[in-house]
C-alpha cells in the first residue's frame, strides 16, 4: 500500500511539472524572441511524385505580420507576406494576392505568422492547439476549426526549442505533406 501510494505521488509530481509547460507559455516565450533570419531545408512529399521535390533558402520574419521566404535552389523565387498580401517573384514575374479572397492561403500563413509572433489569439481563432514536450524541446499541433481549412490541411506541427522554431510540417487532407527544417543564421 506504501508503494502504491508513494508511485501515486511521484506519478502526481511528474504531470504536475509536465503540465507546468503550457501552450500560453509557449507563446509568450516566441513573443519575445527577436525578429532575425534562418535558412531553410523543405522536401514536399505528393502522392504525385516518385521523390520528394526539395528546395532551400532563406527565411526572414520582422514581427508581427512581414514574411519573406527566399528560395535560392533549386531556382530563385521569393514569396513575401506583408500584412494582407502575398507576392510571389519567379521568373522575372510577379503576381501578388490579398489573404482575405484566398482563406485557404490565409489559413497556412497565420499559422506560422503567429505561431513566431506568440500570437495566441490569432493561431486559436483558426485552430485547436495542442502541445507536447517541454521548455526545452516542444511540438505545438494546429487542427483547423473551419470546415473549409480542414478539407484542405489536416494539421500543421511546429516544433522546436526554447524559443526556437525547427520544423514546420504541413498535412494537407489529401495526404501530401511538406517538411520544413529551419536553421538560425547570424544577422
Amino acid at each position: 500500500m506504501r508503494r502504491a501510494a508513494l508511485f501515486a505521488a511521484l506519478w502526481l509530481c511528474g504531470t504536475a511539472h509536465a503540465a507546468d509547460w503550457s501552450v500560453a507559455q509557449l507563446f509568450e516565450t516566441l513573443a519575445k524572441e527577436r525578429p532575425g533570419k534562418a535558412a531553410f531545408h523543405e522536401r514536399k512529399f505528393m502522392a504525385l511524385l516518385d521523390r520528394p521535390l526539395e528546395s532551400s533558402g532563406e527565411l526572414a520574419f520582422t514581427p508581427p505580420d512581414k514574411m519573406e521566404k527566399r528560395t535560392t535552389s533549386p531556382r530563385e523565387e521569393r514569396v513575401t507576406v506583408d500584412r494582407e498580401r502575398v507576392t510571389l517573384e519567379r521568373a522575372g514575374k510577379r503576381h501578388s494576392l490579398g489573404l482575405r479572397e484566398n482563406p485557404a492561403v490565409a489559413v497556412l500563413v497565420e499559422s506560422v505568422r503567429a505561431t513566431l509572433a506568440g500570437d495566441l489569439g490569432s493561431v486559436t481563432r483558426a485552430y485547436s492547439a495542442g502541445l507536447e514536450g517541454g521548455a526545452e524541446r516542444w511540438k505545438l499541433t494546429l487542427r483547423p476549426l473551419d470546415p473549409a481549412a480542414a478539407q484542405l490541411v489536416e494539421r500543421i506541427e511546429i516544433s522546436g526549442e526554447r524559443a526556437k522554431v525547427k520544423v514546420v510540417e504541413i498535412r494537407q487532407a489529401d495526404g501530401d505533406r511538406s517538411v520544413m527544417t529551419i536553421t538560425p543564421v547570424a544577422n
